[in-house]
């Protein structure tokens, strides 16, 4: 029986998924059918587009520690599908320290033939990835420039699964206009807002109320004003926004004076006041510091 030192395997083959207890089932299969025997297995749950990973590092270092070793994993692109995890693997097929590599799904041996065909799968799965990668950021820029909200809507909306943007909710937008608005009066605190939003049902997954952080954002979030938000910057919207900018910014004002540091009063203390009164007003007799025209305190 041949002996293999890792098995490399990516989360989603003992996740528990459809596709991933398949491939699990046929690299088993595949164990069976090759006599071949795993020393260690490595399971890695970060993509494998970037380099970095802690499991494939550490698969990596110890067998560059020694001579001979194999890995087993179910396609080139579950090793790596960057640039300097391939070119780790094939120089490590190079110095002899892999002699066996052994996939399911994808012939190798350790011959020019093979290493050429190796790069070329790291290749394939680099640019699948940038790809994909650059098909996604499309299409997010085409629905910013079409003005749909990206994400599941905030609070006070709802998506629309037919114009895959997002509609004012009927009662929820209501509850966060009545927010803005009892803020905005200067009667209000982050506190009590809070409360008000627990009042009509606005809680957290616990059911206890909103904390401040939470109700900050809330009071502060421009989708109210039909903006879109990706990363840092804003794009108009072509849905509905529930607030005018009138109330947004008046909103805004307080949460800046309120973020503020409020001045503290110094306090000085002194004997015997508040213990005598004046003999004619009957007031209490106060005491204050003074300073003469030479500089001295009394």
């Amino acid at each position: 029986m041949a002996k293999i030192l890792a098995r490399f395997a990516s989360a989603s083959e003992f996740g528990g998924w459809a596709v991933g207890a398949e491939m699990r089932l046929k690299t088993d299969s595949f164990l069976r059918k090759e006599n071949l025997e795993i020393l260690e297995e490595f399971t890695e749950s970060k993509s494998a587009k970037k380099p970095g990973r802690e499991k494939f590092s550490e698969m990596m270092s110890r067998i560059e520690s020694m001579d001979g070793a194999g890995i087993l994993a179910w396609h080139p692109d579950r090793l790596a599908r960057n640039s300097i995890d391939g070119g780790r693997i094939i120089y490590a097929v190079d110095t002899t320290k892999i002699i066996s590599l052994r996939f399911p799904t994808f012939w190798f041996e350790p011959t020019p033939q093979g290493l050429f065909m190796l790069q070329v799968a790291f290749g394939q799965s680099k640019y699948y990835s940038d790809n994909l990668s650059q098909n996604i950021s499309r299409g997010i820029r085409q629905k910013l420039r079409r003005g749909e909200w990206l994400t599941h809507a905030p609070f006070g909306y709802v998506n629309n699964v037919k114009t895959r943007n997002i509609d004012p909710d009927p009662v929820k937008a209501k509850i966060i206009v009545r927010a803005f608005k009892e803020y905005a009066k200067d009667t209000h605190g982050v506190e009590s807002i809070a409360q008000f939003f627990a009042l009509h049902g606005v809680t957290t997954r616990r059911g206890t109320p909103l904390g401040k952080a939470s109700v900050h954002r809330m009071l502060s979030n421009k989708s109210y004003l039909g903006l879109t938000k990706h990363y840092d910057e804003y794009f108009p919207g072509s849905f509905v926004p529930i607030l005018s900018r009138d109330l947004f910014e008046a909103v805004q004002k307080r949460l800046t004076e309120r973020g503020r540091p409020r001045k503290t009063k110094v306090r000085h203390h002194f004997p015997f006041t508040g213990l005598f009164r004046c003999g004619e007003c009957e007031s209490m007799i106060t005491a204050q510091w003074c300073t003469n025209r030479f500089g001295t305190k009394y």
